[in-house]
């Protein structure tokens, strides 16, 4: 049986940090396939995300492997990725009108190639708005999964 991976709109088990318990959340805002930030559904607060700990989370510390020929590969494309990330964000920065960018809201429906302003990662560009309820969008950082309306 496969498990399809999270991501933002998806509802997960989190330690929150208002309610200090383990509650159901929404994803709110994902940095490639790592969930960063979710709301509480019971006190709608939204935070950091803090994994759940229990007793079965304890896991044995690797030991040094030398790095094979895949992970080194991976390492070169992830590297690649975040190049062209740069460069898109360095032509985009400099040709940008930042007084038609839009406050970033979850609630609110955004199109490709809009520009928004978010409070924690700054300007951004819309990439990629697909179902349900996600967006990819372009920040200096590079490129960020959050959660809108469509």
């Amino acid at each position: 049986m496969s498990r399809k991976p999270p991501s933002a709109g998806d509802f997960i088990d989190a330690r929150c940090t208002r309610c200090r318990v383990i509650t159901n959340h929404t994803i709110v805002a994902m940095v490639a396939d790592k969930i960063v930030r979710v709301q509480c559904n019971t006190c709608n607060g939204i935070h950091n995300y803090h994994t759940p700990k229990g007793p079965s989370d304890k896991k044995p510390r690797p030991s040094a492997a030398p790095t094979s020929t895949a992970v080194r590969a991976t390492r070169k494309t992830l590297a690649a990725a975040v190049s062209a990330d740069l460069q898109e964000w360095a032509a985009l920065s400099t040709h940008a009108d930042l007084s038609r960018a839009i406050p970033y809201d979850m609630e609110r429906s955004f199109k490709v190639n809009d520009l928004l302003v978010h409070p924690s990662f700054g300007v951004g560009l819309v990439k990629v708005v697909s179902k349900p309820n996600k967006m990819e969008v372009l920040f200096e950082d590079g490129k960020k999964l959050l959660r809108c309306r469509i």
